[in-house]
C-alpha cells in the first residue's frame, strides 16, 4: 500500500523539527513537502536552518538526514491541497486561521496550532483517552461542507495532566485539580520572555493564555461526545493551575492536586496510573509507548532531565503520590511530560495514525 504523502507547514521551528524527526522511516506517512515563512521558500531545508553566523539551527539530538536537508521549502500559502494526502500544522495560532481552513476543504490538517482548539465540533484528540471524540470531525464536514478537517492537538501543558487524570476519572471519579507548573523554554519557542537574560537564574511567574488553555481544554479532553455526535459536553471537574517557566530545555514538570470522587489509598491511585492503558484503538499504534504512565518509587523521580524521553517522549512519568490533607479525598503527584513530542509533534503523529486506524485518514 503506498505511503500517504504529508506536507508540514512550520518547518523550520521546534515543533516542526520534532516532527521530522517523529517521521522518519514511519511505516506508511512519508514526509512528502516542507513549507515555512517566505524568507524560506525557494532554500534547501539545510539552506533555511543556517543562521546569519553559519550555524545550522537543528535543535533536535537525532541527527538531520540528508535526505530532509536537501528537500526545497516552499512557502506555506504556496501549498496546494492537491500534492498531497494530509498536512502537518506547526505554525503560529494567526496564521493557522487563515491556512488551515484552506486545505481542510480537500485534505485532512492535524496541528500543533490553538487556532481552532475551541470550535464546538473541533476534536482535541489524546489518543489513549478519547478515541471516542474523534467523529466529531464527521459533523465538522458536514457544517463546513469541507472533504478534510482540522484536529488540533491540546497544549503541551494539558496533555501530560489530561494523561493521569484519565485513570483517575475512571476508577474513582474526580470532582477537582489544582496544578501548578515548571515548564520548559523550548515551550516558548523563541518567543520574548525566555532569552537567556531572562531566564537563566529564574523563574517567569506568568505564561500568556497557558493557565486559561490549561482549564478549558482538560474539561475539553475528558469530556464525552453528545449521543448524536453534534458536540462536546465538557467533563465537570474544576481545573486552576499557575503555570511558570523555568530554565530547563525540554519536559514540562507539573506538580498536581487532585480531589477524587471516592475515598482510596496511595497504593490504589498508584495501581490505577500503573494498570491503565488506554483505549484498545490507541495500544498498538506505531508511535504508541509500551505504558503511558510510568509511576516511580523513588522520591527524588520524575526529573525532566532524566524521564522525559522515556519510551521516544511519549510516556508521561509520575512520581511523589502522597495523600494531601486538604483536599476532600485529596491526593498529589509529580509529573513529567515532554512538551514538544508527546505534548506537540509526536502526539499530532500518533492522532493521524489513530485516525486512520478508525476510517477517517484515507
Amino acid at each position: 500500500m503506498a505511503k500517504l504523502r504529508a506536507v508540514l507547514i512550520g518547518a523550520t521551528g521546534l515543533a516542526g523539527q520534532q516532527f521530522i524527526a517523529g517521521l522518519k522511516n514511519h511505516p506508511f506517512i512519508e514526509l512528502a513537502g516542507l513549507a515555512a515563512s517566505p524568507r524560506s521558500a525557494g532554500k534547501t531545508y539545510a539552506e533555511a536552518l543556517r543562521t546569519a553566523n553559519g550555524m545550522t539551527a537543528w535543535f533536535i539530538s537525532e541527527p538531520l538526514s540528508p535526505s530532509v536537508a536537501g528537500m526545497k521549502v516552499i512557502s506555506g500559502d504556496a501549498v496546494q491541497a492537491k500534492d498531497f494526502d494530509l498536512a502537518f500544522s506547526a505554525v503560529e495560532a494567526d496564521v493557522a486561521r487563515e491556512l488551515e481552513p484552506r486545505l481542510a476543504r480537500d485534505i485532512p490538517v492535524i496541528s500543533a496550532a490553538s487556532a481552532f482548539r475551541y470550535d464546538d465540533d473541533v476534536p482535541l484528540l489524546i489518543p489513549p483517552i478519547n478515541a471516542a471524540h474523534a467523529p466529531l470531525i464527521r459533523e465538522q464536514q458536514k457544517r463546513r461542507g469541507w472533504k478534510g478537517f482540522i484536529a488540533p492537538m491540546p497544549n503541551c501543558t494539558t496533555t501530560g495532566l489530561a494523561i493521569t487524570l484519565a485513570p483517575l476519572i475512571e476508577r474513582f471519579g474526580v470532582k477537582a485539580v489544582l496544578m501548578t507548573s515548571l515548564q520548559a523554554i523550548s515551550g516558548a519557542g523563541r518567543s520574548p520572555g525566555v532569552i537567556g537574560m531572562d531566564i537563566l537564574d529564574n523563574v517567569i511567574p506568568y505564561i500568556p493564555k497557558e493557565e486559561g488553555k490549561v482549564e478549558v481544554e482538560t474539561k475539553k479532553i475528558l469530556g464525552a461526545l453528545r449521543p448524536d455526535g453534534s458536540a462536546l459536553s465538557p467533563h465537570d471537574v474544576r481545573v486552576s493551575c499557575t503555570c511558570t517557566r523555568v530554565a530547563v530545555l525540554e519536559g514540562h514538570t507539573e506538580s498536581v492536586f487532585v480531589s477524587l470522587g471516592k475515598k482510596a489509598s496511595v497504593e490504589e491511585v498508584v495501581q490505577a496510573m500503573r494498570e491503565w492503558k488506554g483505549v484498545e484503538v490507541s495500544r498498538d499504534l506505531p508511535s504508541a509507548p509500551p505504558h503511558w504512565i510510568h509511576v516511580h518509587d523513588d522520591p527524588f523521580r520524575p526529573q525532566p532531565r532524566l524521564d522525559r524521553d522515556v519510551y521516544g517522549g511519549m510516556n508521561t512519568s509520575v512520581g511523589r503520590v502522597r495523600e494531601d490533607g486538604v483536599l476532600e479525598n485529596g491526593f498529589k503527584y509529580v509529573l513529567v511530560s515532554h512538551n514538544t513530542k508527546m505534548g506537540a509533534a509526536c502526539g499530532a503523529i500518533l492522532a493521524a495514525e489513530m485516525l486512520r486506524a478508525q476510517g477517517l485518514l484515507g
